[in-house]
C-alpha cells in the first residue's frame, strides 16, 4: 500500500529533527509517518509504505514514500534502530548474481538493529537503502523507497547529486519514530 501523496513536512520542520547532525546532505526517515494507513492507527505496520524519507541539503529538499520496517515478521529478522547511521553509494545485492544487483545506498559503518525475539545486534548486516517492490516493500531489515511514480529513481538521483555537489562520500541517515 502506498499513500496517495508524498509526505508533507516543511524543510524547517525536518531541520528541527536533524539539526544536531553536522553534514551538508542528510536523509531523515520517520517510521510510522502514515500510521493511519494500517489496520491499527496507533501502531506502525510492516510491509506497507507508511514511512517518510526526506532528503535535506543546503541546495534542496524532497520527500519520498518509504519503508523502514522488515516486510515479514519472523524470529531474528532485523529492524534498524532509531539513531544516526552512515551510508555511501554502493551496490545492493552484491552477493547475488549480476542481474539482481543495482545501485543503492549501503552501510558505511556498523548499524544497530533490533531482532525480533532476540534483542539488539550491532554490525555489518547489509542494512541498505534500496528500491522496494510494487507488491511488497522488499525488506529484510533494509530501508526501501517505493518504485511507484519513479520515486526510487528520483530519490537515488537526488541523493547522488547532492553528495556530488557537496563533495562527500558518506551521508547520514537519521531514523526517528513518529510518536
Amino acid at each position: 500500500m502506498i499513500p496517495a501523496s508524498r509526505p508533507k513536512q516543511s524543510k524547517s520542520e525536518t531541520f528541527e529533527l536533524i539539526k544536531s547532525v553536522d553534514a551538508p546532505v542528510i536523509i531523515l526517515g520517520i517510521r510510522g509517518y502514515y500510521k493511519k494507513l494500517g489496520k491499527d492507527p496507533l501502531r506502525n505496520e510492516i510491509n506497507i509504505y507508511d514511512d517518510a524519507l526526506f532528503v535535506w541539503s543546503e541546495n534542496g529538499y524532497m520527500s519520498f514514500n518509504g519503508n523502514t520496517d522488515p516486510s515479514i515478521s519472523r524470529p531474528k529478522v532485523a529492524k534498524l534502530k532509531p539513531g544516526t547511521w552512515q551510508y555511501r553509494l554502493g551496490i545492493h545485492n552484491i552477493s547475488k548474481s549480476k542481474n539482481r544487483q543495482y545501485p543503492a545506498l549501503v552501510q558505511a559503518a556498523p548499524v544497530t538493529v533490533t531482532r525480533q525475539n532476540a534483542g539488539e545486534d550491532t554490525g555489518w548486516f547489509g542494512i541498505n537503502i534500496h528500491k522496494g517492490g510494487r507488491n511488497t516493500t522488499s525488506s529484510l531489515g533494509c530501508i526501501t523507497v517505493t518504485p511507484e511514480g519513479g520515486q526510487w529513481d528520483q530519490f537515488y538521483a537526488t541523493v547522488k547529486g547532492a553528495m556530488s555537489r557537496a563533495k562527500v562520500s558518506r551521508v547520514p541517515f537519521v531514523l526517528v519514530e513518529n510518536v
